[in-house]
């Protein structure tokens, strides 16, 4: 196993791959302002490289940041000066990548012959993604189309897959994954949702009777620019690919680039930000055609965009604290959807509206969708709540994957049974 490790590592060193080596995630949980303006002022230190997997959120909320290794002392000091405590979340990052790098080469067995056999309990390339898109496409042509909605800033295709009885412009359900490249467990998770609708549609089960009603369309790799450089040169990647002229910073984040409350706080102006909103709404290919797609169809009912980690399922706003005018709607289908998902194996879920859940966020997916008239749009959070943040196992793919099934069938049965 070591050599294995070993021989990963100098593939990885090779072929130009970022490492973590000596990378920690540290949590720092604010108890006052004080320390809360504090830990936010780390935000503009870029001379540290700080990654805030958890942005700070609030007091009491934990703060969770990958610390590169030249910075982890200066950082410890600076907190321990300030009377900060924190506690180390994962000790060395390049161990978790090295494991997950481990259990990918175990289970590759080449491209995949059927969704029977395809393994749903790793993590897979973009090309494993896409062939087992074609599958089931091949293996259900009365059910599953493979629609291409637009091309990536390099060039590759955006795939939706739509489950559809039959019919022209039926009222339709949207559920995306994989919108922040490095949220792996959250692609994984929309191809064992391709499969199970497939399979509770053959069984009659409850996605069979929405189906008679409402198509279900499923953008599994939202962002596919950004998962190919994943697990190509930096696991850690979050946003998009673009470039802007003049500026040596890549990218933007695809879940601040839309056109509500766009620009405004909880996104950033700084191209090399984690958080960069872009040049202008709606700059992403990524983002544009799903705007566009939304448009055009002009009957989606319910849209459900997939992140992780924190264990949280949302509502809008995230820009402004007017609350929706359908808050206590949604707050009720919210308490009723992470009831379902607890039920399976105890999963705690919080939920609310995302500036007062989580932070304020402008330019984010479902503010806009809702402000398009699509009252039941949601986000999740999945697994988990920072042992492991974008690093999870996959041995907790399909257990994640079934239980946020069960909310899921809770906010699309609701779609059907109280339309507008």
């Amino acid at each position: 196993m070591r050599a294995l490790v070993l021989l990963a590592a100098l593939v990885a060193v090779a072929a130009g791959t970022e490492t973590f080596i000596g990378h920690q995630v540290l949590r720092i949980t604010p108890t006052n302002d004080e320390e809360l303006q504090k830990v936010q002022e780390l935000q503009d230190l870029e001379e540290l490289q700080l990654d805030f997997w958890l942005a700070p959120r609030g007091l009491g909320q934990p703060v969770d940041i990958r610390v590169p290794f030249p910075s982890l002392q200066p950082l410890k000091a600076h907190l321990e000066a300030n009377g900060i405590s924190y506690s180390i979340m994962i000790e060395d990052v390049q161990t978790l990548v090295d494991d997950e790098q481990m259990e990918m080469l175990r289970g590759r067995r080449g491209l995949p012959v059927s969704t029977n056999t395809f393994d749903y309990a790793t993590y897979h390339s973009l090309d494993e993604i896409y062939t087992f898109m074609d599958l089931l496409v091949a293996e259900n042509p009365n059910l599953v189309s493979k629609l291409e909605i637009g091309r990536s800033t390099e060039n590759r295709p955006l795939y939706v897959l739509k489950f559809s009885k039959g019919g022209t412009n039926r009222p339709a359900i949207w559920i995306d994954t994989g919108i922040h490249s490095r949220e792996w467990v959250t692609q994984a998770s929309g191809v064992w949702f391709a499969k199970k609708i497939v399979q509770d549609h053959e069984n009659n089960e409850g996605v069979a009777s929405i189906l008679d009603k409402m198509d279900i369309f499923l953008e599994i790799v939202t962002n596919p620019d950004g998962f190919v450089f994943t697990q190509t040169q930096n696991r850690m990647w979050r946003k998009t690919r673009s470039r802007r002229s003049g500026s040596v910073c890549v990218g933007v984040d695809p879940n601040r680039n839309w056109d509500a409350g766009f620009g405004g706080p909880g996104a950033s102006g700084n191209a090399c930000s984690e958080t960069y909103h872009g040049p202008y709404a709606n700059s992403e290919p990524e983002v544009k055609s799903i705007v566009d797609f939304v448009k055009s169809h002009g009957n989606i009912k319910a849209f459900i965009s997939i992140h992780s980690y924190s264990q949280l399922l949302l509502y809008p706003y995230g820009y402004t604290t007017t609350p929706v005018p359908d808050q206590k709607e949604l707050h009720e289908i919210s308490e009723k959807a992470v009831a379902a998902l607890s039920s399976l194996y105890g999963t705690n879920y919080k939920y609310g509206s995302i500036i007062t859940t989580i932070y304020q966020a402008s330019g984010g997916t479902i503010d806009w969708t809702y402000n398009q008239g699509i009252k039941y749009s949601f986000t999740f959070e999945l697994r988990d709540t920072g042992r492991y943040g974008f690093l999870l196992p996959a041995k907790q793919i399909v257990p994640t994957a079934q239980e946020t099934w069960l909310a899921l069938k809770v906010i699309m049965q609701y779609t059907l049974d109280h339309p507008y």
